[in-house]
């Protein structure tokens, strides 16, 4: 046997060997790691306590968020300089801004029983899960929806079960986006007890298995660091057993657990950003997304305090995405201007340099720019993140990129490292 073929004979006796040494690794990434997810995520989660939630509830915070606008932000330029907007983004942002607010102010709303709701007597609290789930199935619809109800810690389980299957009978059939908050979670056997809820209200209310999904919320210190000195997040996301959607951040009481005054508790704290990184990490290559948390400065009060509001919301809003972090909370009609503001200058402004470089990327052209593909996965991200949220339109894309909304998402889900 000459040398060449000595070595290719090696090689695939060894490839063999090889294939089923590693065969048992192959298989637990590809199902712990099935790569990014591709559909539509919202670019905020609306929370509005249970007791306050009415079929009318979208409309009523379009309007007052218009009125809003429409006292403090009169014009583009007006609301620009309120929000410390690029100038020649302004009149743009400020037209799909108006759109978006007539037309699906609320992407993703959830049903407080929690923190926004508190501690109620039981024969409340059992009527307002009624009332709330009737009114979620008649009301005007969001592409994503759901109920936040109280944690699987000892004193709330009882009361946080029990709100959950009382609002899935009054439901019906689940809407389409719809899934539900777990709160305050301390241990990988709380997203064990959560996945077996949802198999046995599945059961009980004849829903497809594995239809009824969750999200983590991440905000306690046992959440980031577990006894043993290690992150307990990333076997919680595999507890789950595909069912978790999302590791939401809990600004609040995830900073005062860790000692922060309430004056300085802020997303933007160093804490915050530890959790959100260690999050990140845990959540990434999963399938699971990962969503800021909020902030309680509310855009309320005389025009000087709602411009100072709103610039500190649009900020953080940018700065999130700037981390990579697509997806936060807001408390208040009045945040949704600065928030679709925020995420609208983002992909604005990027998009000229992104489509230009994807373009060059896929038509094999020589730029400044030594981009590899997973670096086209991001630019195609990015863009199918601008379209999802009305940022960018389907005509102008193509114009951009040369490619169809369709072709742009077979880029973005292109070979991750679990293929």
């Amino acid at each position: 046997m000459n040398g060449p073929d000595l070595t290719t004979g090696l090689a695939a006796e060894l490839s063999a060997e090889l294939d089923v040494r590693l065969a048992a690794a192959d298989e637990r990434l590809r199902t712990a790691y099935p790569g990014e997810p591709t559909g539509r995520q919202p670019v905020h989660t609306v929370y509005v306590p249970a007791d306050r939630y009415t079929p009318d509830t979208v409309r009523t915070w379009g309007e007052q968020a218009r009125t809003a606008l429409a006292a403090h932000g009169r014009t583009a330029e007006e609301f620009a300089d309120a929000l410390g907007l690029p100038p020649g983004t302004a009149a743009e942002v400020y037209d799909l801004v108006l759109a978006k607010l007539e037309r699906e102010p609320v992407e993703d709303l959830r049903i407080d029983f929690e923190d926004g709701y508190g501690d109620r007597p039981d024969a409340e609290e059992d009527a307002a899960a009624r009332t709330a789930a009737k009114a979620l199935a008649s009301g005007e619809g969001t592409p994503f929806c759901g109920i936040r109800f109280k944690s699987f810690e000892a004193p709330t389980r009882r009361r946080g079960l029990r709100t959950l299957a009382i609002f899935l009978e009054a439901l019906g059939p689940p809407p389409g986006g719809f899934v539900v908050t777990l709160p305050k979670v301390t241990s990988v056997e709380q997203v064990e007890a959560m996945t077996l809820t949802a198999e046995r209200l599945e059961a009980a209310h004849g829903l497809p298995h594995g239809s009824l999904r969750f999200e983590i919320q991440v905000e306690t210190p046992q959440a980031i660091m577990g006894v043993d000195g290690v992150s307990p997040l990333a076997p919680m996301i595999h507890a789950s057993a595909g069912r978790c959607t999302g590791l939401h951040y809990g600004t609040y009481d995830y900073s005062a657990a860790l000692g922060v005054s309430a004056a300085h508790q802020s997303v933007e704290h160093p804490v915050a950003d530890h959790a959100k990184a260690v999050m990140r990490v845990a959540a990434a290559g999963t399938g699971v997304r990962v969503c800021d948390g909020s902030t309680n400065v509310l855009p309320v009060g005389d025009g000087d305090t709602v411009r100072a509001a709103w610039r500190l919301h649009a900020r953080l809003v940018r700065r999130a995405l700037e981390d990579g972090v697509h997806q936060g909370w807001d408390l208040h009609p009045a945040q949704l201007p600065s928030r679709y503001a925020a995420v609208y200058a983002f992909f604005r402004e990027g998009l000229p340099g992104a489509a230009a470089r994807l373009r060059g990327y896929l038509e094999r052209r020589e730029s400044g720019f030594l981009d590899e593909p997973a670096t086209a996965r991001a630019m195609a991200g990015f863009l199918a993140r601008g379209l999802d949220c009305g940022a960018v339109g389907e005509a102008e894309l193509r114009d951009l990129t040369g490619v169809t909304p369709a072709e742009l998402r077979a880029v973005r889900g292109g070979p991750s490292c679990a293929s």
